[in-house]
């Protein structure tokens, strides 16, 4: 009996976790270690992240594993949310910290870019959908404010990246990340150095890149002697979050859909190459790299965002958990108003309740009163704005698609999952929860040779995890809330 085990260290925009792989006769056990709180730091009015703290966490991770004799992990391997990044100097020194995608830098940079380079132009290089905080628009936004720290830049490194420098003091980019940078040119698969010099940021600041499962290097000695643990191999697993989630999918055929679903909810479909036409353009989807050198052809959508911040917001007047806000919501009235979730007021408001109300009385509904109704108004808003992204891709994407796979946290909540098939008009089948983590223990396993095949990993998932099935239901009534829905879109 065969038994190995991977470390993942999945680094979300709310939270990290650290959570551990047990593969034993293709049978996958996972455990988290740790969980640990990630947040934006704000900095004489810019946001940052504390990466020199998250590494701290991940650190005091490895330490904890080395005093677990019976479980040594085989390797470890990093995933974070995407299109942020650090810069280094010459002589490897970390430049600060790294700004946070929701930083308000950004507002403009992406149509001020336009006159240099068109939309078409970028999009035709990229396949990139376009929005406003891509790493494309954070270098120019730092370009046009002249940033000093451009003058001194020798390398840039994505998040992941950071880490896995921090780890090994090795450089590289991995594919999947590289892809969702919107430098990055999918055709001719290198970076897109018509883009670098309309930036006026030479291209020599990036990286190699790696496909996914490379294995960057090992763990340097400081960090084996300060934490107690062995010397293993770092992985460059799928470092883009969603890389790792869609890997997990436990789909089979090509009739399917995913929503990756968590502070963002990302939704698409898995294709061997890019779709890169006046149409995927004009509607606003992206090309993303995944798993085996495949794409992730989807569009990002505002998720699980509206809630946390709102929950954050009333926990000034009193402890609200999920669980209770769900559970107050199934019995709000259904259907009394909605939102767009990407609305650009949405991005990052001091107060996410009172620009969901906003957004009501703009577009001339009934104002949600108390958290219960508000909670009803994102959970419908989300799973319609599903079925408006479903209608799109199906302008695009010619095949049938006859189900969709809910993976993330968004498969924990039940309410969401079921408005989901009721607005779609298609089962859902929600798990994994951790699909991000699997998805990077696997690519572990499959990098060092336990595991053959993508196809093989979801057999493995499959065979290991709980999955719940939701059939739609009411499907006439959300019919007619969707027609408003659009309209209230239009608006």
């Amino acid at each position: 009996m065969s038994t190995h085990s991977f470390l993942a260290f999945d680094l979300g925009a709310e939270s990290g976790r650290a959570i551990l792989g047990r593969l034993e006769n293709k049978h996958l056990h996972i455990k988290k270690t740790s969980r640990f709180p990630n947040e934006m730091v704000s900095i004489r009015g810019s946001l940052h992240w504390n990466i020199f703290r998250l590494f701290e966490e991940m650190k005091i991770c490895l330490k904890a594993c080395a005093l677990n004799t019976i479980e040594q992990p085989e390797s470890i391997a990093v995933d974070t949310w995407g299109v942020d990044f650090a810069l280094l100097a010459h002589d490897g020194s970390i430049l600060g910290l790294p700004y946070a995608y929701r930083d308000s830098r950004t507002k403009g940079a992406m149509e001020e870019f336009f006159e240099l380079v068109s939309r078409e132009r970028i999009y035709k290089l990229t396949g990139i959908q376009f929005i406003q905080f891509n790493s494309l628009f954070q270098l120019y936004a730092m370009k046009r404010s002249n940033s000093p720290l451009l003058d001194i830049t020798d390398s840039l490194l994505f998040m992941p990246d950071v880490f896995n420098y921090l780890f090994t003091g090795e450089k590289r980019t991995e594919f999947t990340y590289a892809t969702t940078s919107q430098l990055y040119n999918p055709l001719k698969k290198e970076w897109a150095e018509e883009l670098f010099k309309a930036l006026g940021i030479p291209r020599t600041i990036m990286q190699e890149i790696v496909a996914s499962g490379t294995i960057i290097g090992n763990l340097n000695k400081e960090i084996c002697k300060e934490t107690g643990i062995n010397q293993m191999p770092v992985i460059a697993v799928a470092s883009h979050d969603t890389g790792s989630a869609v890997a997990a999918v436990p789909a089979e055929g090509k009739d399917w859909v995913y929503i990756s679903s968590g502070t963002w909810s990302l939704m698409g479909i898995e294709t061997k190459n890019p779709i890169i036409t006046d149409q995927s353009r004009d509607l606003n989807f992206t090309n993303e790299g995944g798993v085996e050198g495949t794409f992730r052809f989807l569009k990002n959508i505002t998720g699980l965002w509206l809630l946390q911040e709102c929950r954050k917001a009333w926990l000034l007047e009193r402890n609200h958990s999920y669980e209770k806000l769900i559970q107050a919501s199934i019995t709000a009235a259904p259907f009394r108003a909605f939102i767009d979730p990407d609305w650009d007021e949405f991005l990052n408001p001091q107060n996410m309740p009172l620009a969901i109300k906003k957004s009501c009385e703009k577009t001339g509904q009934e104002i949600p009163d108390d958290p219960a109704t508000i909670v009803r108004c994102i959970l419908e808003s989300l799973a319609l704005k599903y079925r408006f992204v479903l209608d799109q891709l199906k302008q695009i994407y010619l095949h049938p698609i006859n189900r969709i796979h809910i993976i993330g946290g968004g498969a924990f909540n039940q309410l969401l999952c079921q408005f989901t098939a009721n607005a779609t008009g298609l089962p859902v089948i929600a798990g994994p929860i951790e699909a991000t983590a699997i998805g990077n223990i696997l690519v572990q396993a499959l990098s060092l040779g336990y595991i053959n095949s993508l196809t093989e990993m979801r057999k493995i998932i499959q065979n290991s995890f709980e999955l719940v099935k939701y059939e739609p239901d009411k499907t006439a009534e959300w019919n007619s809330a969707y027609e408003r829905f659009r309209n209230i879109i239009k608006t």
